[in-house]
């Protein structure tokens, strides 16, 4: 579907009208609580998946440069919160001989939940692709274990290349005489690198959890709006935690944890918003087909 159709141009004509929209539509389908089953998920699946990722990396890449890739892109997810989290993994990795299979297949089955209340999640915002088709049982099960897999692919792939973009920070160029520094270009190319992740993640997120085939300019809409908002979400939360946060005060020893599940609940929340623009753009498509495109909500809405 092209990206300038009926829809597009309707949107560029009532930009306003739409927003509204898409937060009604998200709040009638109780994003906000959704979100939150999403984030306390998420919680309890980030630390196993990693683990069984770094696992599974460690034997192709050295693990310090793998824990350091982690660290820097576990930032984008949790702001401020990284450092410990990495710590505990790395502690965890220091003593993986004790590890059996009854925990591994513990961390297996913890580290694939977020991954089905997520797909949940999107049943309920792109209800009318659920009413239409259901996905089988099976490809549901077996999904979360394909995701991961590629996740780790794709760690793989930012570890080298994000280990080459440092090494060229490490270089000078020198041109008549003088020399310049390529340490700020390195710190650029790596900004660019984490946010084009970050927006592939997202739409293939979207392009896979709803049931049904949706196009890939559809998916791409929505991780670049949910990519958008939480780069400047992120911002706003590590200025949050570095100056007005009392959480420390407040929770004491629990405070690593409610910071982490507080950045999860924000992030799942914009997953959930981008999903919820795919499937407004795509009611708008609908109603300029001339089909009936009535909005699902729930009985507390």
């Amino acid at each position: 579907m092209s990206w300038f159709g009926p829809q597009a141009a309707h949107i560029a004509r009532h930009p306003g009208v739409f927003v509204l929209g898409t937060l009604k539509a998200f709040r009638a389908n109780q994003g906000l609580l959704l979100a939150g089953a999403v984030a306390y998920y998420a919680l309890l699946s980030i630390v196993p998946l990693l683990i069984l990722t770094v696992i599974a990396l460690s034997h192709v890449i050295d693990q310090q440069m793998l824990l350091q890739t982690l660290g820097r892109y576990l930032e984008w997810l949790v702001p401020g919160q990284s450092r410990a989290i990495v710590a505990e993994l790395a502690n965890f990795l220091a003593h993986r001989d004790v590890m059996g299979w009854l925990l591994l297949a513990t961390m297996l089955f913890f580290s694939s939940l977020a991954f089905t209340v997520l797909e949940n999640a999107m049943s309920v915002i792109f209800h009318h692709r659920v009413a239409i088709r259901r996905r089988r049982f099976l490809v549901s099960a077996i999904m979360p274990y394909l995701y991961i897999l590629c996740l780790g692919l794709g760690l793989l792939l930012v570890t080298l290349v994000a280990g080459s973009l440092q090494a060229i920070g490490q270089e000078e160029l020198a041109f008549l005489g003088r020399s310049w520094s390529l340490h700020g270009l390195s710190g650029l190319l790596l900004y660019l690198l984490g946010f084009a992740g970050e927006v592939i993640a997202l739409t293939s997120v979207y392009f896979v959890m709803p049931v049904g085939r949706l196009s890939l300019s559809h998916a791409l809409i929505g991780g670049l709006t949910a990519a958008v908002l939480w780069e400047l979400s992120r911002h706003v939360l590590v200025w949050y935690f570095a100056t007005l946060s009392q959480i420390s005060t407040v929770y004491g020893s629990l405070t690593t944890a409610i910071a982490v599940l507080l950045s999860l609940e924000l992030a799942a929340a914009l997953l959930l918003l981008g999903a919820q623009v795919i499937s407004e753009y795509e009611r708008l498509g609908a109603v300029h087909r001339g089909l009936p495109a009535e909005p699902f909500t729930t009985g507390a809405a």
